[in-house]
């Protein structure tokens, strides 16, 4: 797992100068060598984490930081060499650009805080990477990648509460699972069990949630013959899931302030405080925010399980795993590699997921066994349940949320150029994604000739 925040010693990253006066940026990387392994870089890699040094803000650099930012999978620190390089805002900019920090360089502590920044960097990684194998319903996109690299860096290096906000199917189940594991890592404590202690906090009987959350004395109530552990104590030195929170009941909801603030409670039928330690995980397919300005949730509940929030990807907006996600549902099905033929790679791509990965794993599995002999997955292996009804017409496009994309762009300042650019350089991306790597159906469905993508990937546009 590496050291907690990395290998300090012998850090490697990438380094790049952005600006007309080199000799400075000569000069401040030679000092950083001194601590770090530095590989000069033109252009941008297309991996590992890097350093950005840069004497003013202009569109050169903000450029590359949108590239960067594109490409999601780096951390790439902005450097100044004067503190006047980021006056008037600029180290916002630079942060809505892509940046991950902005720092400005300083001979007697810089070299120490970059280190520790690109260590931090480096442990998060190597977490994302031993875990990788247990999110296989998270996905591989760039927002799915941000998305589990920050949920590591709170749990593994924070004790605060965490709230996961998303629709059903996104993978909120297994982000707590995946927070379990690492606290027991910040901890030290062992991981005995595979996941947390769970409560579905939308099955909870009003009557008997004191017994649920807090467990109960012998005779306590009709019905009590025996003593109970409740989901407080048997998540003692564990992590407490309270799934669906958004669902609890106000009088609930006062009970499990205190417990939740106080870690203590006390057994229906005891008079004895009892105290859990505990790492509390949320999730809801609620925004809490809102429910708290109707009257619907409690706002000191809600600040006391939101230490940090985040909110899970739905497959809508992460359209490019659907095809290598569905190839590995299937695979793992039939243990056995199997190709998609067109037909169906266009049906799974504009098929609606109101479900999201549960819906399409569910809808893998079906045509998984429906499937029979040697040959690709085909139409006719799609159950008629899930087929499109009639002459259903396809998704109208361009849609609310590419307008909303535009105006998020257009409001961070980017220029019809750059969206334009952007715009094309992700239909690239995603169609070679969803297409595994085949250039010459990825061409197709862009509408452009094989050669256009061909010399992309020679000049290193595409990934191999």
């Amino acid at each position: 797992m590496g050291s907690p925040e990395g290998t300090l010693v012998g850090t490697r990253a990438w380094f790049r100068f952005c600006g007309a006066d080199c000799s400075t940026g000569d000069s401040i990387r030679t000092a950083l060598s001194s601590g770090i392994r530095l590989e000069l870089s033109e252009p941008i890699p297309k991996a590992g984490h890097g350093i950005l040094c840069f004497s003013e803000i202009n569109d050169e650099l903000l450029a590359l930081f949108h590239q960067i930012r594109r490409r999601g999978r780096s951390h790439v620190l902005a450097l100044a060499t004067h503190t006047s390089a980021v006056e008037a805002g600029g180290n916002w900019r630079l942060l809505h650009a892509g940046a991950s920090e902005v720092l400005v360089w300083n001979k007697r502590g810089a070299l120490a805080q970059i280190q520790a920044k690109l260590g931090r960097w480096i442990a998060v990684d190597e977490l994302a990477q031993a875990a990788n194998g247990e999110l296989e319903l998270i996905g591989d996109s760039a927002k799915s990648c941000a998305l589990v690299r920050s949920i590591i860096e709170a749990a593994r290096f924070t004790d605060l509460p965490i709230l996961l906000i998303g629709e059903s199917g996104t993978g909120k189940e297994l982000l707590a699972r995946l927070v379990h594991r690492m606290d027991a890592l910040r901890t030290g404590r062992r991981n005995d069990s595979p996941g947390p202690v769970t409560v579905d906090c939308s099955t909870i009987v009003p009557d008997l949630s004191g017994s649920e959350l807090f467990g109960h004395e012998r005779g306590a109530f009709t019905g009590a013959v025996s003593f109970r552990e409740g989901a407080f104590a048997l998540a003692d030195g564990a992590t407490l899931f309270l799934d669906e929170v958004g669902e609890l009941p106000a009088a609930l909801q006062t009970q499990l302030l205190r417990a939740v603030q106080e870690k203590s409670y006390k057994r229906v039928g005891s008079n004895v405080w009892q105290t859990s330690n505990f790492r509390l995980v949320c999730a809801t397919n609620r925004e809490l925010a809102e429910s708290v300005e109707k009257g619907l949730f409690r706002l000191d509940l809600y600040h006391r399980i939101a230490g940090w929030i985040f909110h899970t990807v739905p497959l809508r907006d992460r359209r490019e795993e659907i095809v290598p996600m569905a190839s590995h549902f299937l695979n793992v099905a039939r243990e056995e590699p199997l190709e998609l033929d067109d037909a169906v790679h266009d049906y799974l791509m504009n098929r609606p997921y109101p479900g999201n990965v549960r819906e399409l794993r569910q809808l893998a599995l079906r045509i998984a066994y429906r499937h029979v002999g040697p040959g690709p997955v085909t139409i006719g292996d799609i159950p008629e349940e899930d087929r499109p009804a009639g002459e259903e017409l396809p998704r109208a496009w361009p849609d609310v949320q590419f307008e909303k994309s535009i105006a998020d762009a257009v409001s961070l300042g980017a220029g019809l150029k750059e969206i334009t650019q952007a715009t094309s350089e992700t239909a690239i991306r995603i169609a070679v994604q969803s297409e595994k790597g085949n250039l010459q159906r990825a061409a197709k469905r862009l509408g452009i000739t094989d050669r256009a993508l061909q010399m992309r990937r020679a000049s290193g546009k595409i990934p191999e």
